[in-house]
């Protein structure tokens, strides 16, 4: 037992680090969560009575600290580059046979591993010590989150001696299965907004100013590549992938274990078919494999492109599909009244999560797939998109099959449906329909518009259903009493301190640019890039709303339709009541003026449209720097479109911009543009 502090503080440091790699790496606990709490608050309470005795390797770091105010940009030394992807196996064996033509008569290893679907990180030890951990950023340059890192307790804070003096390794944070469920459950049961996906949810994560926030959302790490000096450091032979990673797992960092070497292309495609029928039995994500050279001389020969390896790629898993049957077909009301068909389903397992509905778009679309209650149907879900129903196994019908009939009149309120001209879509256009009002609250608050913490699905409904609210602007009348008092389905209070969140949450909104309220208003058609030209261009709600038709259109990229749905919006006494009541509660009604965005920037007259998901920004942070740069952001692709940026999983604007010959930007091409 040691005596001084400093002796004592030393010998709980080695031994907490002890038992964090016996339980997180090797899964053979030698005491109880219990003793291991007492240790750390031995520790802790040493740290707080002698502050110099605080290390950054110290298990204490682990539970986070004070919010920073942002963060600092590493630059990565060499890029953190992105991988060109192949869909299926002609297209990998014409990768390989690619590097064969580079590197004819050699003889050429591969090493395969689970794409994790998270979020990419650099770390930096140095003495043994984790000294840095940086985020992919735009692969060149990266936010720095080594706070946030050391909360991952799968993550060691200290190499074991023997470890290199320097040692860089690019990993993958990512938030297991299982945590994700929880995390929503808990969620579900305050009256909080359910996160999408475990990708989005660690992206947010990981860039949270409070470290103690991150510790508790419980991220976890895989580590993929050591990163080796080019031509060795001239003290030892330079090692293969292959054993770079079993070296990385003998230093107790993570690496998954499911990685395997392959002698030839066939091994390789067997190792794709095996994972992606067994992807299933993971607690992560994973959307394909990822193939490397393994020998790290042949790597050097290949070389780059501008934005991925030659030696490595990815080969992406196929949307992952499940039979099921369909239970009943139900509508829907959105929150512009648009009524669409949703198959309520026997529950399914597909792509991690359990699946209970599916979209089928519009009742046309429902016609044109003849889907039944009671058939049995394939669905498809690939990574966060919507499951949806693929086809119908007609031969499996009952002799009392039906074809669905769409309703004639809303579910919710009774009023009948209209359905416009030139569209599929059915609509309830009573505005005071229950469902209309909870669909446009929860837009109203949701991340993009207003983000105000609290309101998801059962705290929107619960006000609605209550009487306690019928527009947006009665939730800033809202008191933590009122909230508080507010029962959940097992009969359990709210609570004072989620109540008082909402609260502060609204307060803050309040403060929001008058582009965020803009595109929170839910006026048909305007969405987040229309909102913001909007914004610049007529400064003021007030002159916004009294713009005439032909004065919208003026604005580029406004056409016709947007203009007289803008006109009709403003139109209405029960929008102007709306906005006066909007106005008293406090909310900002006049766009900021701020010094960027230059008339004379050097992206003056070049107009953007942006698609796909940025790794490095979201999108509304690409459109400011856009705009900060003189340049403009639209939200459609069309003839007067000089670039349009397409992040993973662009769609149909991509397809669009290819046919009308619209300059493509891949996120490296975007940053580089910038930087000119």
């Amino acid at each position: 037992m040691a005596k001084s502090p400093q002796d004592r503080a030393a010998w709980l440091r080695e031994e907490l680090q002890r038992h964090e790699r016996l339980y997180y790496q090797e899964a053979k606990p030698e005491i109880a969560d219990r003793e291991f709490d007492r240790l750390m608050a031995e520790l802790a309470a040493i740290e707080e009575e002698h502050p110099e005795l605080r290390t950054a390797d110290s298990p204490t770091q682990r539970v986070g600290g004070e919010p920073t105010e942002g963060f600092e940009q590493v630059e990565h030394e060499p890029p953190m580059l992105s991988l060109d992807n192949t869909y299926d196996h002609d297209e990998l064996r014409e990768w390989a046979e690619r590097l064969e033509r580079l590197l004819p008569d050699t003889e050429i290893d591969f090493v395969c591993e689970l794409k994790v679907d998270g979020v990419s990180l650099s770390l930096l030890y140095e003495d043994g010590v984790l000294a840095e951990a940086a985020t992919r950023g735009n692969g060149r340059v990266g936010d720095l989150v080594t706070a946030n890192a050391r909360t991952i307790r799968t993550l060691p804070l200290r190499l074991p001696a023997g470890a290199p003096a320097r040692l860089l390794v690019r990993a993958e944070t990512y938030m297991r299965r299982s945590v994700f469920a929880a995390l929503n459950e808990e969620r579900e049961a305050s009256g909080q907004e359910l996160y999408a996906n475990p990708r989005n949810t660690t992206a947010g994560t990981v860039r949270l100013l409070d470290s103690r926030d991150v510790a508790r959302r419980r991220l976890d790490l895989a580590c993929y590549e050591w990163v080796q000096p080019a031509g060795g450091d001239g003290n030892e032979e330079r090692r293969s992938h292959g054993d770079c990673l079993a070296a990385l797992a003998d230093l107790g960092l993570p690496v998954d274990g499911s990685w395997r070497r392959c002698a030839s292309l066939e091994e390789v495609v067997a190792f794709c078919d095996e994972w992606q029928a067994k992807r299933g039995e993971l607690d992560f994500e994973t959307d394909g494999v990822v193939v490397k050279v393994d020998d790290p001389e042949l790597r050097e020969r290949l070389g780059t492109t501008a934005k991925a390896p030659r030696w490595a790629v990815a080969f992406k898993f196929e949307a992952e599909q499940a039979e099921t049957v369909v239970r009943a077909i139900n509508a829907q009301v959105g929150r512009t009244g648009a009524v669409t068909p949703v198959a309520e389903l026997e529950p399914v397992r597909v792509a991690g999560t359990t699946v209970k509905r599916a979209t089928l778009h519009n009742y046309e679309d429902l016609a044109r797939k003849d889907v039944r209650e009671g058939d049995a149907v394939v669905i498809e879900k690939g990574g966060d998109i919507i499951p949806k129903v693929v086809s119908v196994f007609e031969e499996r019908r009952g002799p009392g099959s039906k074809p669905f009939e769409p309703p004639t009149t809303c579910p919710v309120c009774g009023e009948k449906l209209y359905q416009p001209e030139e569209e599929a879509l059915l609509r309830c256009v009573n505005a005071a329909c229950p469902a209309v009002v909870r669909e446009a609250i929860r837009h109203f608050a949701s991340r993009n518009a207003m983000d105000i913490e609290g309101m998801g699905d059962w705290l929107v409904g619960e006000l609605v259903g209550g009487g306690l609210v019928g527009d947006p602007a009665n939730l800033y009348g809202l008191t933590v009493e009122q909230l508080a008092d507010l029962r959940k389905t097992n009969d359990a209070r709210l609570g004072e301190k989620a109540a008082a969140r909402t609260v502060a949450s609204l307060a803050e909104s309040k403060g929001r640019s008058l582009s965020r309220l803009i595109y929170a208003l839910g006026i048909r058609f305007v969405g987040d890039a229309t909102a913001a030209l909007l914004a610049r261009r007529f400064g003021r709600i007030e002159a916004l709303a009294a713009a005439s038709a032909e004065e919208l259109e003026e604005v580029e990229d406004i056409g016709s339709r947007i203009a007289e749905s803008v006109r009709a919006f403003f139109d209405s006494e029960r929008n102007q009541d709306l906005l006066r009541r909007l106005e008293d509660a406090g909310l900002q009604f006049e766009e900021e003026q701020t010094e960027t965005g230059a008339a004379d920037g050097p992206l003056e007259g070049k107009t953007f449209v942006l698609t796909g998901t940025l790794s490095g920004m979201t999108r509304n942070e690409a459109a400011a720097r856009i705009t900060a740069l003189g340049g403009k952001v639209t939200g459609s692709v069309s003839g007067r479109t000089d670039f349009l940026v397409a992040g993973e999983k662009a769609g149909s604007k991509l397809r669009k911009a290819e046919q009308l010959e619209v300059e493509v930007l891949d996120e490296a091409g975007f940053e580089e543009l910038l930087a000119g």
